[in-house]
């Protein structure tokens, strides 16, 4: 029997992203996404695994104060594992959503989420999540900060690569 540190046991994932509204969030253009908002929200909340998002007055928080543009928006979520995150974003009715992104906001630069680890029953603040994807950005993933691509497991341990790819794996890039 493999003895689990109580301490690793013991994590939720953070996860923050970034994206830059085409148009001002109240303009005809953004119409479709205020819309969807709520309904994103409400799924994600029903999710299996979720534990906490941010919440402002419409559903995201403005990046201009934390990152001086009123057209960045920023998701602050956690969940209770990376497993949780991967099937509420790309198999719930969510990745519906996510497939139209480009609808609605524009490239910004790589890359735009971050998830780190935190000990369980605890949030972070915007001001952290911002933190931490500045630090993914300057050093690339570590286990303070890393992606969806190369995740470190709660302990700090590089995940293994799968042959299938699935949300275990770390794919290369």
């Amino acid at each position: 029997m493999v003895e689990v540190d109580p301490a690793v046991a013991a994590r939720s994932l953070a996860q923050v992203n970034v994206a830059r509204l085409r148009a001002p969030l109240d303009s005809r253009e953004q119409q479709e996404f205020r819309g969807a908002l709520a309904l994103i929200n409400m799924l994600a909340e029903e999710a299996p695994g979720f534990i906490w998002r941010h919440s402002s007055g419409f559903g995201h928080l403005t990046g201009e104060n934390l990152l001086g543009d009123p057209l960045t928006t920023i998701n602050l979520s956690v969940w209770e594992s990376y497993q949780h995150l991967h099937d509420f974003t790309y198999r719930s009715r969510h990745a519906s959503y996510l497939r139209r992104r480009g609808n609605w906001f524009t490239p910004l630069p790589w890359p735009t989420t971050a998830l780190w680890w935190l000990p369980a029953g605890q949030t972070p603040s915007p001001a952290d999540a911002v933190a931490r994807l500045r630090h993914l950005r300057s050093y690339g993933p570590t286990p303070q900060a890393f992606t969806v691509r190369r995740r470190f497991t709660p302990s700090g341990h590089l995940e293994r690569a799968t042959s299938r790819g699935g949300p275990g794996a770390v794919p290369r890039g």
